[in-house]
């Protein structure tokens, strides 16, 4: 097994030990679990350099990365819907839109096409990825709204670009 691949288990083994650092509930806990966050992200920029830089692509990488990103996030998410600082609605359009997604990525690959990640989802990653660091710090009730807003609209706009760049593979056949 590989670096990259190796920082790829590393941040899943990381998603169960960022939860059960919040559920524990003990003095601290955010900034803990802000910290396995915030580590979790940064071996995802990490691997992904690593992975490219020494020529590290695998099959399991191009499966695992983006699923381990996803839980990651996810399961942040969750607990922000769980503690009140992030509506159940804008949750399931992060999912939907996850899910649309793939099932476009899956379509494509079924056609001999890759769907590669496009600016606006690197944008959207990115950006989420702040939010959900900024919604842990001690001010997070008065930004949460913000950071919501900043996840919903840069997931809808990334949804759809992704969608009317790759309307074709909808509508072609096989």
């Amino acid at each position: 097994m590989n670096t990259a691949n190796k920082l790829t288990l590393l941040r899943v083994i990381m998603i169960p030990a960022f939860l059960l650092v919040l559920y524990l509930d003990v003095p601290g806990a955010n900034y803990w679990a802000l910290v396995l966050f915030v580590v979790a992200s940064l071996t995802d920029t990490l691997d992904g350099y690593i992975a490219r830089h020494y020529n590290q692509v695998t099959d399991f990488g191009k499966f695992m990365d983006p699923l381990a990103d996803k839980c990651l996030v996810t399961a942040a998410m969750v607990w922000f819907v769980e503690i009140g600082l992030m509506p159940g609605w804008a949750l399931l359009v992060v999912i939907v839109r996850e899910f649309a997604v793939s099932g476009l990525r899956m379509v494509a690959a079924d056609k001999g096409r890759v769907i590669a990640a496009g600016w606006s989802g690197k944008v959207k990653t990115a950006s989420t990825m702040v939010c959900i660091v900024l919604m842990f710090l001690p001010f997070a009730y008065e930004i949460s709204r913000i950071c919501v807003a900043v996840i919903v609209l840069t997931t809808v706009y990334s949804g759809i670009e992704y969608f009317m760049k790759n309307i074709d593979v909808l509508t072609a056949e096989k």
